[in-house]
């Protein structure tokens, strides 16, 4: 039994460091709508102003933008940004809620395992083979689909840390 304290302080400490990894990786992704912000700026000046549309500005927005949402979902969740029913959710007492979410835990993690799984063939596939997209401009491909597998793992991080955290409410009736 004295070794329980000592157990949850070594949680304790992977909790904040899985929270400082998801919230600076955030931190970091919200800093890709800058440039996609002067992308699509020129974009709208060069067609509408000049008639002069690129080949490349619409495909490097979707291509940040992509990367925006999936690199964020890690810190989404730590932020408890994702959606849920509130309307019967926010009604529970917290260690309620926090069964109700290590139940359906077991979807999480069968989803971002599969996710982490099969985006990661793909992207390993398209590094291996230098894809490229097919438009006339034709950037590399490989970079944006890395950043799935990447944002998976991300995601399974925090999902991990709530998950602890979700345990250890109903465990104990405390937060951790």
């Amino acid at each position: 039994m004295r070794y329980i304290p000592s157990l949850m302080n070594k949680f304790k400490i992977l909790l904040r460091i899985i929270d400082l990894i998801n919230l600076w990786a955030g931190r970091l992704t919200a800093l890709l709508m800058i440039p996609m912000i002067f992308i699509i700026m020129w974009e709208v000046i060069a067609r509408y102003g000049f008639n002069s549309p690129t080949d490349w500005a619409f495909e490097t927005s979707l291509f940040i933008f992509g990367g925006f949402v999936v690199l964020g979902g890690g810190y989404t969740l730590y932020t408890n940004g994702h959606v849920n029913m509130d309307v019967f959710f926010s009604r529970l007492s917290p260690r309620k809620r926090a069964i109700i979410d290590t139940v359906t835990s077991v979807f999480f993690f069968l989803f971002i395992f599969i996710l982490l799984r099969e985006s990661w063939d793909i992207a390993w596939d398209s590094f291996v083979s230098r894809e490229h997209t097919w438009t006339d401009w034709g950037p590399p491909y490989y970079p944006i689909r890395m950043a799935l597998p990447v944002g998976a793992f991300l995601l399974l991080l925090q999902g991990i840390s709530k998950f602890i955290r979700d345990l250890a409410m109903v465990i104990t009736g405390r937060p951790l």
